[in-house]
């Protein structure tokens, strides 16, 4: 599972990349700004070390990571219990992280969608991303 939300972080990293949102609404202030700039890359650089840990997780505790078949990813890490320890322990506080990051996240979404009505929503929405 964590090696299939790496790759759709990637592609989605990418297609971020190469396109440009639409500006912020005018109500916002230029500290939610920077929260909200802020917020996004917290939450993609969780959610793209959140899996590398775990592949190093598992590598450390020696676990074959089979992703179809006979198709194994390769041990990142050596093996080591204490890694081990260490990367489970970060993984699971990453984890917590991740989950109060998407939290905020989605209140700020849901006020500025519901009491401050300042189209915020629409600014996120996919189908008004334009190409660079």
């Amino acid at each position: 599972m964590g090696i299939i939300i790496l790759l759709l972080v990637v592609i989605r990293y990418v297609n971020r990349r190469f396109s440009a949102l639409p500006p912020f609404p005018a109500t916002m202030s230029s500290r939610e700004r920077a929260a909200a700039s802020a917020s996004e890359l917290v939450l993609y650089t969780l959610l793209f070390v959140q899996p590398l840990v775990g592949w190093g997780m598992l590598s450390a505790a020696r676990y074959p990571i089979v992703l179809y078949g006979p198709l194994h990813l390769p041990p990142i890490l050596p093996h080591s219990v204490m890694l081990y320890a260490f990367l489970r322990r970060t993984h699971t506080v990453l984890a917590y992280l991740l989950f109060l990051a998407f939290i905020a996240h989605f209140g700020a979404i849901l006020f500025h969608t519901f009491v401050g009505r300042d189209g915020l929503f629409s600014r996120m929405a996919p189908w008004r991303v334009r190409a660079r």
